[in-house]
């Protein structure tokens, strides 16, 4: 019997008897179908993981660019505060500007009136260099974005319709924005 036991245990696994083979796989199978769920479930953390970094990433982009939106329009705000933040004051200047024009052209007396020339060009050189220009609008064609027509006349000639004939009040830009719309009479 003894014979037949080392006889058994030197022949090949495959003519063992099918139990003991199934025996001896059963453990190796059981490894393989671990080792498969344990790769199955690294691959869903991973796809978890990649998912959870795209979005992460989509968030980190719009929250950038929302950022850069904020900060383009708040230097863009600031710039344009800049440049008209003296809007009001330079806006109440104007009726000034207009009585200085109107003195200028009822004064007789020459000395004060050279006098007062000179105090009106150094004010509006001033207004020049904050950006204030005037619109020139007598003979210029008739703009709604410009003018504010006051009246309408019969035009004398075609073409002198749709054009400024006369300015009851100057306009003023702004750094070439609208500050005071030109009061205009237009030729209908």
């Amino acid at each position: 019997m003894q014979e037949e036991d080392i006889k058994n245990r030197e022949e090949s696994p495959l003519q063992q008897e099918p139990q003991q083979q199934e025996q001896q796989e059963a453990p190796a199978k059981h490894s393989r179908h671990l080792r498969r769920e344990k790769r199955n479930a690294d691959t869903e953390k991973l796809q978890e993981l990649g998912e959870k970094l795209a979005e992460m990433n989509d968030k980190y982009l719009r929250l950038y660019s929302e950022y850069e939106n904020y900060r383009k329009r708040t230097m863009g705000e600031k710039a344009d505060l800049i440049l008209n933040g003296g809007k009001d004051v330079l806006k109440s200047i104007l009726p000034v500007v207009d009585d200085m024009e109107r003195a200028l052209l009822a004064m007789t007396d020459e000395n004060a009136k050279e006098g007062v020339q000179l105090i009106y060009n150094k004010l509006m050189n001033t207004l020049q260099q904050k950006g204030v220009k005037p619109i020139e609008a007598k003979g210029a064609k008739f703009d709604e974005n410009l003018h504010e027509a006051v009246t309408q006349f019969p035009a004398q000639d075609e073409s002198q319709k749709g054009l400024v004939i006369d300015v009851v009040e100057k306009g003023y830009y702004l750094n070439d924005k609208v500050l005071r719309y030109a009061k205009v009479v237009v030729a209908i």
